[in-house]
């Protein structure tokens, strides 16, 4: 089976630290799913899949157990996955992570990573605690604030400060692509968000989802010069990443990962 490593976009996080989101280039799948993808819950074919897993340890340099895939379910729930994670057969990695949307670690070597084809993800890293954490945040969960809860997961777990934090936003979808019902609107307003920032008005409702969460990050507490965008929008730029608006929901997935290097730089 032919195959190349992965292409991706990587943030400027600092020292001691990988971040980044794949694109579609690389791998082996096949479709609306070429060509690199790693999500087994997508219809993708299997051996496609592990082929991509593959080729992405390859390029980070770790072995398959060190690579964490949640199956996400839209809720607001954080896994922390410890040293003794890449112990476990495969098949209890897989129901350790499953149900949740966002996961983090201070074990270096371990890639974090959350799923995603328009939703959200938002990757942290906590230099002063070398600590990392990866969320996805679609609609749902950015009306239930996981951004938030994941930090203060962090906080309780790593003492993480959210002043002493680095964010990025990856690729997701635009508040011009967004469309949304009425109904999905007024759950944002029932949580209390300020709706005239991160919504428009067209035929129907638009909802800027990175902006919404870039506020959160910022009204908790971390510095807007720490919070790095990668300012592409999945919908529009579908030839080069994944959008389940634009290619349906069977299709790829892009992965963003972010692992803490084994040394200190």
């Amino acid at each position: 089976m032919k195959n190349n490593l992965p292409q991706w976009h990587d943030y400027d996080m600092g020292n001691g630290v990988i971040a980044f989101s794949t694109t579609r280039k690389g791998g082996c799948s096949e479709g609306n799913y070429a060509a690199f993808n790693i999500n087994r819950y997508c219809g993708d074919d299997p051996a496609h899949i592990e082929a991509n897993r593959t080729a992405l340890c390859q390029r980070l340099g770790i072995g398959m157990a060190q690579l964490v895939v949640p199956h996400q379910v839209h809720a607001a729930e954080v896994k922390q996955i410890g040293r003794d994670f890449t112990e476990q057969p495969a098949v209890v990695r897989d129901e350790l992570t499953d149900g949740f949307d966002a996961v983090m670690t201070d074990v270096p070597g371990i890639c974090v990573g959350v799923s995603t084809a328009d939703c959200i993800p938002v990757l942290i890293y906590d230099a002063a605690h070398h600590a990392v954490c990866a969320v996805h945040a679609g609609w749902r969960g950015t009306v239930q604030r996981i951004v938030v809860k994941a930090i203060e997961r962090m906080r309780a777990a790593y003492g993480t400060q959210p002043s002493e934090l680095t964010a990025a936003i990856g690729p997701g979808i635009s508040i011009d692509h967004f469309e949304v019902g009425d109904e999905v609107y007024q759950q944002f307003v029932d949580a209390g968000f300020e709706m005239e920032p991160i919504s428009r008005r067209y035929q129907k409702w638009h909802i800027d989802l990175p902006e919404c969460n870039r506020r959160q990050l910022i009204q908790l507490g971390v510095d807007p010069q720490r919070i790095l965008s990668s300012g592409i929008c999945t919908y529009a730029q579908s030839d080069m990443y994944f959008s389940a608006r634009h290619l349906g929901i069977d299709s790829g997935r892009i992965y963003n990962g972010i692992m803490l290097t084994p040394h200190r730089d």
